[in-house]
C-alpha cells in the first residue's frame, strides 16, 4: 500500500541532488576568486633556502597555471636593494610587484593591491621564508578577512625545522596548507575545462621534476 505523500509548505523549493552551485565550493579553491601571491622569491635569498630549486620550480609551475587560467599574480620584494629583486622566472607572471620593509606585506600596501581585483578573496601563497614573511603576511591577510592557502612545495625556509614550525602555526592561525596539484586541480574544477590540457602539461612537468629529484636522492 502506498502512503500518501506529505505536501510541501508553499514557497519551499525542493533542492535537487547534485545541484550545488560551483560559485560556492566550500573548502575548495576557485579560479574566479583566487589571487596567486609570490612572497620574496628573491635572487640573494633563494640560495639560502632549503631545497631552493624545488621551491623555485614549483613557484614557476604555479605562475604558469595562473597565467593560463587568467588568475591575477602579485609579487613582493623585501628590501630589494639589499636582498635582490624577485627572481625573473617568477616576476614575469606578476601584474604588480610590491617592495616592502615590513615582514608583513599588509603593512606596506598588500591589501590595497589585492582590492584592485574585486571578489578575489582566496589568497594562494608561495614564498620565502615560511617562518618570517610568509607567516606574518598570512596572519595579516587572515586578519583582513581573506582566506589563505599555503603551497607547501613552493614555500621554504633556510631550515626544515623552521618551515615545519611555520606550517604548524599557520594552520593554527586558520591558513590551509596545500600541495601544488591540489591547487591546480581545484582551479580547473572539471575534466572538460577548456584549458585542461594546458594545465595538465604543467602538472606532468611537476611530476617529472619530482621523480628526477627522488631518483637523484636515491643514487
Amino acid at each position: 500500500m502506498r502512503l500518501p505523500s506529505r505536501p510541501r509548505p508553499s514557497g519551499v523549493r525542493q533542492k535537487a541532488v547534485g545541484s550545488r552551485s560551483f560559485d560556492k565550493r566550500d573548502g575548495l579553491l576557485c579560479a574566479q576568486t583566487s589571487i596567486l601571491l609570490f612572497i620574496d622569491h628573491q635572487t640573494r635569498l633563494l640560495p639560502s633556502i632549503d631545497d631552493c630549486d624545488r621551491v623555485l620550480s614549483d613557484a614557476v609551475y604555479l605562475g604558469e597555471a595562473a597565467h593560463v587560467l587568467s588568475i591575477p599574480v602579485i609579487g613582493t620584494e623585501q628590501m630589494p636593494e639589499k636582498i635582490g629583486p624577485l627572481h625573473s622566472d617568477v616576476r614575469k607572471f606578476c601584474s604588480t610587484v610590491l617592495s616592502k620593509v615590513h615582514f608583513d606585506a599588509c603593512a606596506d600596501g598588500l591589501v590595497n593591491a589585492i582590492k584592485h581585483h574585486p571578489k578575489r578573496t582566496q589568497i594562494v601563497i608561495s614564498g620565502c621564508e615560511a617562518h618570517v614573511c610568509v607567516l606574518q603576511t598570512a596572519a595579516g591577510l587572515l586578519r583582513a578577512g581573506f582566506s589563505v592557502w599555503i603551497v607547501s612545495s613552493s614555500t621554504g625556509s633556510h631550515s626544515q625545522i623552521d618551515r615545519a614550525l611555520a606550517f604548524e602555526r599557520l594552520q593554527k592561525l586558520g591558513a590551509t596548507i596545500v600541495s601544488l596539484e591540489m591547487v591546480l586541480f581545484e582551479w580547473l574544477a572539471r575534466g572538460d575545462h577548456p584549458r585542461f590540457r594546458d594545465v595538465l602539461q604543467t602538472i606532468k612537468a611537476h611530476r617529472t621534476y619530482g621523480k628526477h629529484a627522488s631518483d637523484h636522492l636515491i643514487k
